[in-house]
């Protein structure tokens, strides 16, 4: 289907140094081109004029690496909004709890998200659930995501790309479409 650019928002949640930090500390993640993805999704919006919504996470606990006089609450140069479009400052895991997120969308018309940043199973997930019983058509972008290995309430020790995998399995076609950055791009071109 062809969708309007419009009537298309793209969602960045979270594309905060934090990460960046975690990975420097020997935390493993999986999807390590995410980023890049993220910053061709952002100039595709940009060149078709759609709506860019960016989500920061500010860490409340005292032991948080998004505590906003942290560095790690930075967002990373790639994904740096540009003049005018909004950044929207969430304190738990939906970018629609606590923020104005849903209404300002309302306002404005949207009715699909593309959703992108990190991570898979934290904020993107929660945001793209609430996002699907919102009621917006919503499209997950796979390539453009990522997480870091876990270890589970047994011990069990998960890996990145499994986490991943098991979250989009769990989202696809309940509240989401899971797709490429390269399908969002080319649907952009085509409306």
């Amino acid at each position: 289907m062809i969708r309007l650019p419009s009537l298309t928002a793209l969602i960045v949640v979270d594309v905060q140094r934090a990460f960046d930090e975690w990975e420097a500390a020997g935390k493993r993640r999986n999807n390590p081109d995410a980023v890049a993805r993220i910053a061709y999704l952002l100039k595709a919006f940009r060149a078709s004029g759609a709506p860019i919504f960016h989500i920061r996470h500010e860490g409340t606990r005292p032991t948080s690496s998004f505590l906003p006089t942290s560095s790690g609450h930075k967002v990373k140069d790639e994904a740096r909004e540009a003049p005018g479009e909004p950044v929207i400052i969430k304190r738990v895991n939906s970018a629609f709890i606590g923020t104005d997120l849903e209404s300002r969308l309302r306002a404005a018309g949207i009715t699909t998200l593309v959703i992108c940043g990190a991570t898979t199973n934290h904020c993107v997930e929660t945001t793209t659930r609430m996002a699907g019983n919102l009621g917006f058509d919503t499209d997950l972008v796979r390539d453009a995501t990522w997480t870091f290995d876990r270890l589970g309430p047994d011990g069990d020790a998960h890996s990145a790309e499994a986490i991943h995998a098991m979250t989009l399995s769990n989202l696809n076609d309940e509240f989401a479409r899971i797709v490429t950055t390269d399908e969002v791009v080319a649907m952009l071109a085509t409306a």
